[in-house]
């Protein structure tokens, strides 16, 4: 337990690698800010990319009418190219990242002349990931300003606008094939339920409760992803999206708790240590929930996107951790079990399902939490799409297992077991039990 907590603290550091833009039309205030560099927004251009950028407002500390104005401006830079710029500067071949000719320059502030705002569309052809970028090389001097701007690829014949970065454009697709999967499957388990309903626990109308909710957060993500890719904006879309992600994600760990208990298969009640581990998921999933939207709705550099993704990150280490302990207790609690009631055939059996499913869970964990962003990080932004369709997959597999897994049963295999299986079941617990001292 405590090597999967360790471990997932390695989140924070790969997080903080990992940050690629939504490419929503964004709106910045900066006011009195004396910065050298602000980053504003990343974003995957293909061969057709523009740059729509709106600055107004424009304020500068210094009212001295011969400052160098050259070197005030915004430039578009890649990862890359942005390591070899802070190296000419440290070797002195230039003064200024806007004198670099690594970088593409879009517009310095003698565009201004004067003015209080000017408006700028660039075009980038060269494809890759791009950061567009403030930089202020007058020393002493605070700049206040009101930026829009707007990033998007130009597709089809029609030269339609994609706000979507490039290894994003497909995800709509993605999220609306995958919550049709789960429809389908919450009708199959619709009829498991009505065929089987002799043998149906109140379990089993929780696990459709969070099959369904999952279907409707995959449609609602896709309606806001398509959203965003034709206008730039996910207004409206992106509130039920985040309502139906907040319950998925309540009921989900609700039911890994539930299930890790026995809660209905074993026994029909929660001891106190068990709904005290719910007390403690729900809360922090309703701060986990905050923390996304913060994290979505705030600029990749913003410093309140970084403050609240930790806190993201740790709610999820906590809640991870959490889920796994009841899963413990009761297969410590069947191992106690099948030395004393004399029904250890049976008990071991269950023994059998709640490793499988610890395991499971674990395996479940790590992919979503750790695999799924090692592949963030090595992933070229155009196959960002695979990262997270692999994350989604395994979602849908750990579903299908424990749909598979705890599906009632009009005979219960935990007692269809005659006496020579009760006695080979004995002897097998007994060698496990002398194979661990």
């Amino acid at each position: 337990m405590a090597l999967i907590c360790r471990s997932f603290s390695l989140l924070f550091f790969i997080s903080l690698l990992v940050s690629y833009g939504s490419a929503e039309v964004r709106f910045t205030e900066i006011r009195s800010d004396a910065r050298p560099i602000i980053p504003f927004d990343q974003f995957g251009f293909t061969h057709t990319g523009r740059l729509e950028l709106n600055v107004s407002r424009i304020d500068l500390s210094n009212k001295n009418p011969n400052l160098d104005l050259a070197r005030v401006g915004f430039f578009l830079s890649t990862l890359d190219a942005w390591m070899h710029v802070v190296q000419q500067i440290a070797d002195g071949e230039v003064t200024c990242a806007l004198e670099s000719d690594l970088v593409k320059l879009v517009s310095d502030f003698k565009a201004v002349k004067g003015n209080s705002r000017f408006d700028v569309v660039f075009p980038v052809n060269n494809a890759d990931q791009y950061t567009l970028v403030f930089a202020n090389c007058l020393s002493d001097v605070k700049v206040s300003m009101t930026v829009r701007s707007a990033m998007y690829n130009l597709e089809g014949k029609q030269n339609s606008r994609d706000y979507l970065s490039a290894g994003q454009t497909i995800l709509p697709r993605v999220y609306f094939l995958l919550s049709l999967i789960y429809f389908s499957l919450a009708g199959i388990w619709i009829y498991v339920l009505y065929k089987k309903r002799l043998t149906v626990f109140r379990i089993h109308f929780f696990m459709l409760a969070v099959v369904v909710l999952k279907a409707f957060n995959l449609i609602f993500e896709a309606e806001d992803k398509s959203y965003i890719k034709r206008t730039g904006s996910a207004h409206g879309w992106d509130v039920l999206f985040y309502i139906f992600s907040f319950l998925k994600g309540v009921m989900l760990f609700t039911l890994i708790v539930l299930i890790g208990t026995g809660w209905s298969f074993l026994k029909p009640f929660l001891q106190d240590k068990e709904k005290k581990v719910l007390m403690i998921v729900i809360p922090l999933q309703v701060v986990a929930n905050i923390a996304q939207v913060v994290i979505d709705e705030t600029s990749p550099f913003g410093e309140d996107r970084i403050t609240w993704k930790q806190v993201f990150l740790l709610v999820d280490v906590i809640c991870c951790c959490a889920v796994l302990f009841p899963i413990v207790w009761s297969i410590k609690n069947l191992r106690e079990a099948a030395r004393t009631d004399g029904k250890a055939a049976v008990n071991l059996m269950k023994l059998t399902l709640f490793r499988q499913y610890y395991i499971v869970v674990i395996c479940y964990i790590y992919f979503t939490r750790v695999v799924v962003y090692a592949l963030e990080t090595i992933t070229s932004y155009k196959y960002f799409w695979t990262s997270v369709l692999a994350g989604e997959l395994a979602t849908l597999a750990f579903y299908v297992f424990t749909g598979y897994k705890f599906k009632p049963e009009a005979h219960n295999p935990y007692f269809a077991i005659d006496d020579e299986e009760e006695e080979a079941a004995a002897e097998q617990l007994k060698l496990e039990d002398e194979f661990e001292l």
